[in-house]
């Protein structure tokens, strides 16, 4: 089923890039954990990428795609008399979306990305993707956004909440 569901994610993000005649986006974001997250990982920075088409005026759909790493938390555990030290390993994720964003007035959008985010660090399968975000355009070509982002892994999520900056071309 997961395979289903990126093959499906990938043909719409390459349907869009091949039809599309504007609306490519860059951006980078940084992230602090929320739940499970918070306890391996102290922040996040991720590189963001979106091609979105104008559907009307106020809609755009399209696919993103990007790179988050999450760096690992070093703490101190102490027992019964004993204390080391832990160190967790980065956990780092490519998502692959479909993307949408809805313009309430020329600078201000609220938008979600909804796919699958592929895991690439060592026993990291990936999970469904998604990432509720708001944002302000201050210039045509410069923005910043806030964003939820959720991805249900096998026995637990990882969620961030993160603060981003966005170019567009």
């Amino acid at each position: 089923m997961k395979k289903l569901f990126l093959t499906a994610v990938i043909a719409v993000f390459g349907f869009s890039v091949m039809n599309a005649q504007g609306g490519f986006k860059v951006g980078l974001n940084f992230a602090l954990p929320v739940g499970d997250a918070a306890d391996i990982s102290s922040f996040s920075l991720g590189l963001d990428a979106a091609y979105l088409v104008e559907v009307s005026e106020k809609f755009a759909v399209g696919g993103a795609t990007g790179f988050t790493n999450a760096f690992g938390k070093s703490e101190t555990l102490s027992g019964f008399g004993y204390s080391f030290d832990v160190e967790y390993d980065d956990v780092q994720f490519i998502p692959v979306a479909a993307a949408a964003r809805f313009y309430a007035t020329e600078k201000f959008y609220a938008g979600a990305d909804l796919g699958y985010a592929i895991g690439i660090d060592d026993g990291n399968d990936g999970g469904f993707y998604y990432r509720p975000k708001v944002g302000y355009n201050f210039t045509d070509m410069i923005g910043a956004n806030f964003s939820y982002t959720g991805i249900s892994l096998d026995g637990g999520d990882w969620s961030t909440i993160g603060l981003g900056v966005e170019f567009s071309f």
